[in-house]
């Protein structure tokens, strides 16, 4: 009965409600953006909701099966902590620094201070007074960060350039062009130990060093968050070099925390080092995407493709955001108004000659029924 309740304080976590109605309003107010400079919503409302536990679930699963089956122990203190900075992250709408790494470095030194200051706070649930700092729990903690560190890179290779929502500014030309700004927000329900009085420690447990020889087991929402801005490179391509960067920073942290096993201070150098890792990766490809020209922008061959509405006819022919349309029924178009005039020169079929993001030809047509959106479903740059 223990176990269960423990497990059901998933449920009870301020947390887990703070997420998703943060997920809720990502969602609302991009809608509410895209609507204002296109006069329609591209992805629905909910998708950044429905990505919340979904996109990953499988992680969380992988890594409950590990951390449970290996005995990595942590401190219920630190998991306070955690919940702590989590949610003072979503509350003030920090995506920059909601990465896993800045979260758990930053509910250790919270963990340390209250302790040193002799902070104590009634959570209803729980009293919070920090923790020392202590190798015997730093090193699971170095471990399960510099995992979930992996995850965060392979969830923003996955879905970081699906959730970039377009918007308008003004080039250095003074033309119009579009940006992409990607912000979100992933819950995983992972199991974690930490020293209680209902499970007895198993003899192949590696880790029984804080507070006995006892242990729970207590389903905590792990929440992290992303942001990212996309100028001078499409989000297909930008994303994915961002996600790669993460995972490997990821994995370079999980070594060094694997080293902390045979010299413990490693297990705080691989989280200090991991943060700062992150932290690198992030301020690099800003710098770079603050630098050159909107990739997406006014071109003299043709209209450019800002986004495709999803299910449209424009989606059917498989056009992408940064294509150029040259020509429409054999007619050469430079803007919206001669894309459309083009259109209506045969309102029940449509060919394209479209070039890719290799500047290649390729030719796509599609025919258009009376319940089709009758503007193809294009976003195009003006």
């Amino acid at each position: 009965m223990d176990l269960l309740l423990d497990i059901g304080k998933f449920f009870v976590n301020p947390v887990l409600y703070i997420a998703l109605l943060a997920a809720i309003l990502l969602g609302y107010f991009r809608v509410k953006r895209e609507r204002k400079m296109f006069r329609t919503r591209i992805e629905w409302g909910g998708t950044e909701f429905a990505g919340l536990i979904k996109d990953g679930l499988l992680f969380a699963l992988i890594l409950s099966a590990a951390i449970a089956g290996v005995g990595l122990a942590v401190p219920l203190q630190w998991l306070i902590g955690l919940s702590i900075i989590s949610a003072l992250m979503m509350i003030l709408g920090i995506y920059y620094l909601g990465s896993f790494i800045y979260l758990a470095l930053g509910a250790v030194i919270l963990g340390w201070l209250a302790s040193n200051q002799g902070w104590s706070a009634d959570l209803l649930l729980a009293e919070y007074n920090g923790l020392f700092v202590d190798w015997a729990w730093l090193i699971p903690v170095a471990l399960i960060s510099g995992a979930l560190l992996v995850v965060e890179g392979i969830l923003i290779r996955r879905h970081g350039a699906a959730s970039a929502s377009p918007r308008l500014e003004k080039s250095s030309r003074g033309l119009l062009a579009a940006t992409y700004m990607s912000k979100r927000l992933w819950l995983l329900p992972i199991l974690f130990v930490v020293p209680s009085t209902v499970i007895e420690a198993l003899p192949y447990w590696p880790q029984l060093p804080i507070g006995g020889s006892s242990f729970s087991l207590i389903l905590f929402p792990v929440v992290f968050g992303f942001q990212g801005l996309s100028r001078n490179t499409l989000p297909a391509y930008l994303y994915s070099k961002i996600g790669n960067a993460v995972w490997k920073t990821g994995a370079a942290t999980l070594l060094l925390a694997l080293c902390s096993l045979f010299w413990a201070p490693l297990a705080l150098a691989a989280l200090v080092a991991g943060a700062a890792g992150r932290l690198a990766v992030t301020i690099y490809f800003e710098m770079k995407q603050r630098q050159g020209n909107n990739v997406v922008a006014p071109q003299p061959l043709g209209v450019m493709i800002v986004d495709v509405l999803p299910d449209s006819p424009a989606h059917k022919m498989g056009l992408v955001r940064g294509e150029v349309i040259r020509k429409v029924n054999g007619l050469s178009v430079s803007n919206e108004m001669e894309l459309y005039e083009a259109i209506q020169v045969n309102a029940a079929h449509c060919r394209l000659e479209v070039l890719d993001h290799s500047r290649e030809v390729r030719l796509r047509q599609h025919v258009i029924f009376r319940h089709d959106h009758h503007r193809l479903g294009l976003i195009v740059v003006k």
